[in-house]
């Protein structure tokens, strides 16, 4: 079955064609970070006009740089939710429309369903079961994965999630958004010791996070030394060190007691904060001590892409899953309402 994925959830227009079969057939991705930069995050007017300028001849050189032909294609999956209202109704009536002229089954799909999947696209994708860590700009959540559709919420974060903290951090920093990258970029010129962050909550039970305490722990040392623009570039590259570590640290704290709870081997990571090469680097350090695996997807497929979307549409369409004509968006959709697929 050959699907193509459409992904407009926010501020990166994504499409792709997955086939059941054969995989990966191509992909695109055009970002708005140029758009946005300059407001210091996501304009949600400006996101949706831009999806609408983007996505459909972006599809239309897809089909051409695949050399496949609209009437090969034989399902369209597209971002349901969660995400930005007016972005995600452009995805969703585009792939409604073409699915409808094509005459073929469409299927909105949950963006994160898409992230956690997104490891599979690999070349050594992790078998069922494992526990899924979901860290980007709107989701910190560990999750118990039996299977598609099969999803246990163990914990999220009850304020800002870790990739919202990132960028709140790095406006304080004066540095460009989005956030994460550019934390990490000069976090590689830190001095470590210089500052110590705390790690919020590690030290009560359970598997929930709390990253909104960093950024005014971030700001109150900031502070001391006046305003972002009075800050040496060491300084700086030391604060950033300090709070990225801070929130690695975090993360593999409550990951490795996430696996150690649920008795799980396997650890996924996805979503934009799972590019981050500490994280990386540290959750593999960690899991090692446990016998466990990591797995993760390539950086282009840790940010919102049209690849995830098109595989985990694939996956539901061949079960015999799609939706009916009516075009639905849902700007929160909990993880756990999604139907199960047989295993």
């Amino acid at each position: 079955m050959l699907v193509l994925g459409i992904e407009t959830s926010c501020d990166e227009t994504g499409v792709a064609l997955y086939h059941s079969e054969r995989g990966l057939l191509a992909q695109a991705l055009h970002s708005q970070i140029d758009l946005h930069q300059q407001h210091g995050g996501v304009v949600p007017e400006l996101a949706s006009r831009d999806h609408v300028r983007k996505a459909l001849p972006m599809i239309d050189a897809l089909l051409q740089e695949a050399n496949v032909k609209a009437t090969d294609i034989n399902g369209v999956a597209y971002t349901a939710g969660p995400g930005l209202i007016g972005a995600l109704l452009v995805g969703a009536s585009l792939g409604r429309a073409l699915a409808m002229g094509w005459g073929v089954p469409a299927l909105g799909v949950h963006h994160m369903e898409g992230h956690l999947l997104a490891p599979m696209l690999e070349q050594n994708p992790p078998e069922f079961p494992f526990v899924a860590l979901l860290v980007s700009g709107g989701h910190t959540q560990l999750v118990d994965v039996e299977g598609i559709g099969r999803y246990r919420l163990l914990g999220e974060s009850v304020d800002d999630a870790a990739g919202e903290a990132f960028d709140k951090t790095a406006k304080l920093l004066g540095l460009p958004y989005p956030g994460g990258p550019a934390i990490a970029k000069i976090a590689e010129q830190g001095r470590a010791g210089q500052y110590e962050f705390p790690r919020p909550m590690v030290n009560r039970p359970g598997l929930d996070f709390s990253f909104s305490g960093l950024k005014t722990y971030a700001k109150n040392a900031i502070a001391q030394h006046g305003a972002p623009e009075q800050l040496s570039e060491q300084t700086r590259a030391d604060l950033a060190l300090a709070f990225e570590q801070a929130v690695v640290s975090t993360l593999c704290i409550k990951c490795r007691r996430a696996l150690q709870q649920t008795g799980r081997k396997r650890l996924v990571i996805a979503g934009g904060v799972s590019a981050n090469r500490r994280l990386r680097h540290d959750l593999g350090a960690t899991l090692e001590k446990l016998n466990a695996e990591l797995f993760y997807a390539r950086p282009e497929f840790c940010t919102d892409n049209g690849a995830m979307i098109a595989l985990a549409g694939a996956l539901r369409l061949v079960a015999g899953q799609h939706d009916g004509s009516a075009i639905e968006v849902f700007p929160r959709w909990p993880l756990t309402d999604l139907a199960a697929l047989q295993a």
